[in-house]
């Protein structure tokens, strides 16, 4: 499997469909939804959005790793670490659906495993080498999308908690680059730079 993204980075969903919300509230506020009560309610709306978009992220992680160690491909200490990986993901997830149902709205719903089979192309993993750089994508791309959204947040609690999966992230494509043997950056502030 080659080392290019999926057809849609996990950056590309969250940033790209933050504009489309940011649009919808634009709309809301030239129809005459111009109260205080009508803006908090929408902030609310772009946050849950938002927070949805970061959780179906997380059950993509989640899949990924699942099927990156239900593949026999791995050795007994990189599954290990993998299975702890996928727990930070679980995590992330539940704290995500727990976040958006206290600011009343319906947490995301994962997709069908086929679903994310395709957009992966598992069928094309056939290494070692080839699951960790999977992973290595999926993490890097997510590391980027919860940087991309910290500020877009309403409620400065959601960006702080943006920062820190973010590191968890960053973490995770750590050590997934060295089981590769790949070198770390040279260069500084290398995330959420695209």
């Amino acid at each position: 499997m080659s080392q290019q993204e999926p057809s849609h980075s996990r950056r590309t969903l969250l940033t790209g469909s933050s504009g489309v919300l940011l649009s919808a509230a634009a709309v809301g506020l030239l129809a005459g939804c111009s109260t205080a009560e009508s803006s908090q309610g929408d902030a609310t709306a772009e946050d849950a959005a938002l927070l949805n978009l970061a959780l179906a992220l997380e059950y993509e992680a989640i899949f990924a790793y699942q099927a990156g160690a239900e593949s026999g491909l791995l050795d007994p200490a990189v599954l290990e670490v993998a299975v702890l990986f996928q727990s930070h993901h679980k995590q992330h997830r539940d704290f995500l659906i727990r976040t958006v149902e206290r600011i009343g709205a319906v947490p995301a719903m994962p997709e069908s495993d086929s679903i994310y089979a395709e957009r992966l192309q598992l069928s094309e993993i056939a290494t070692a080498a080839d699951v960790l750089a999977l992973a290595q994508s999926l993490e890097v791309g997510a590391a980027d999308a919860y940087l991309g959204v910290l500020p877009k947040f309403s409620d400065p609690l959601f960006g702080q908690f943006s920062a820190r999966i973010a590191a968890d992230e960053v973490m995770h494509w750590t050590a997934l680059t060295g089981a590769l043997g790949q070198p770390l950056p040279e260069r500084a502030l290398t995330f959420g730079a695209s």
